[in-house]
């Protein structure tokens, strides 16, 4: 699959939610905006705040399937204690027939956990697209930047833009090193007009920090006076406690800035976030540690040192996203946490019987069809195991007593180990030869 097949698949996956996102984005900045407050950084924190409360009947989903997990690990790890080492293929099914019928004991499946994970991540991806390109999606914010767009093409509405339009703005971009790659490309124009071409310009326009703003002003002097007043809207809406939005943490230099506190809050959030999580994973066994708990201790320390890392390095209003939903997800995880320690596990195991059960009704199958078969096959499988085990202990037994009346045959009357003892075994041979 080539990259513009590829780009298309992400577009027609991700397009729909980010437009869903952007206009909740778009309200709540019209909502701040009728306050009189315009600023890109409240917006961000109270869009993550929204996103999180509409996400959360899937985190408590998930939650719940980790701590059912936690509970059912003993179980799994017998059994994969049990097949140790075991990798003939009668021995394979045997252990995924036993971990199947674990599942369904509990009411859930192998994938079950997975599903709300897989449900979330077009969500945040989307959600980086949104805050990596606010303008698009918010009309009070984009509209000064379409002001900049019409200046500099001379155009009077965006429809009127043609393929080309751009082409200085493109070069202003290039030659100071302006990325136009990353969640979404915006370096490629060709074949763009209209609509499409000035959106474009918005991206690249909100990319440009205070000092490239000024740059533009003098690159372009007939319009100077627009690109100025519209930048200075624009800085005072890309600023937010004294730091500036559109720029990186990290400008090169190693001197300590005020934007440094977005890349630490945004770790020790992180980290907190992440081990509160711990709290509900599978603990320590006599073994040692399942997987999924190894996993969750190297996230513990993995993904704070790469929220560092992206947050000094990406545009400071990604940081602000970082530090505001993980911020709200160590609130959310006391909240979770809390609430799973009242759940009653075997309630919980009873609904997710009782919910696997409706599925099968609805496809026109017996109850926990699957959850008999599975313990029949497990049973099957025992039963053969036990027999094959039985008829080895059977052999070995009748071994050891043919074994000890051999013995006591040949060293009856003497002295075991004796020189009698010896010419016993041989004498009570060769009667035993000669009476066959």
């Amino acid at each position: 699959m080539d990259y513009l097949v590829l780009t298309k698949v992400h577009g027609a996956i991700l397009g729909p939610i980010s437009q869903i996102l952007g206009w909740i984005l778009n309200i709540l900045v019209e909502f701040t905006n009728s306050f009189g407050i315009l600023n890109i950084g409240l917006s961000i924190i109270l869009f993550t705040l929204v996103v999180k409360i509409l996400m959360f009947p899937l985190t408590i989903k998930q939650q719940k399937a980790s701590k059912l997990m936690a509970v059912m690990q003993p179980e799994l790890q017998a059994i994969q204690a049990k097949y140790k080492g075991k990798t003939d293929n009668d021995s394979m099914m045997k252990m995924n027939v036993e971990t199947k019928a674990v599942y369904e004991k509990y009411g859930t499946s192998m994938t079950g956990g997975c599903l709300q994970l897989v449900i979330q991540m077009p969500i945040l991806f989307a959600l980086y697209r949104v805050i990596y390109c606010i303008p698009a999606y918010v009309m009070p914010i984009k509209e000064h930047f379409l002001n900049v767009v019409y200046a500099l093409t001379g155009s009077s509405s965006a429809s009127a833009l043609t393929e080309g339009a751009a082409a200085n703005l493109l070069q202003f971009a290039t030659d100071h090193n302006i990325a136009l790659t990353g969640v979404n490309p915006i370096g490629d124009l060709t074949g763009v007009s209209g609509e499409a071409l000035a959106n474009k310009m918005v991206d690249i326009l909100y990319k440009l920090n205070p000092a490239q703003w000024g740059e533009l002003a003098q690159a372009f002097p007939n319009a100077a006076s627009v690109i100025s007043d519209n930048a200075a809207t624009i800085e005072k809406m890309n600023t937010f406690l004294g730091i500036n939005l559109s720029s990186n943490p990290f400008n090169g230099s190693f001197v300590p800035n005020l934007a440094w506190l977005i890349p630490i809050l945004a770790g020790l959030t992180q980290y907190a976030s992440t081990k509160l999580m711990m709290a509900t994973q599978p603990k320590k066994t006599n073994n040692g540690e399942d997987m999924s708990s190894q996993m969750m201790q190297s996230m513990n320390v993995t993904m704070p040192l790469m929220s560092v890392f992206f947050c000094f390095t990406f545009p400071a209003a990604i940081g602000i996203y970082w530090v505001a939903s993980s911020t709200f997800q160590l609130l959310q995880q006391l909240i979770v946490n809390t609430y799973l320690s009242k759940v009653d596990m075997d309630e919980l195991i009873r609904k997710n019987v009782e919910k696997a059960n409706k599925k099968r009704a609805k496809k026109g199958l017996p109850p926990q069809k699957v959850n008999q078969n599975a313990t029949a096959n497990l049973k099957h499988m025992e039963a053969v195991a036990a027999k094959e085990e039985a008829e080895r202990a059977e052999k070995l037994e009748k071994s050891k007593k043919q074994v000890e009346q051999s013995t006591s045959y040949y060293n009856k009357d003497a002295k075991p180990g004796s020189l009698a003892s010896k010419a016993n075994m041989v004498a009570r041979y060769n009667e035993k030869h000669n009476n066959k």
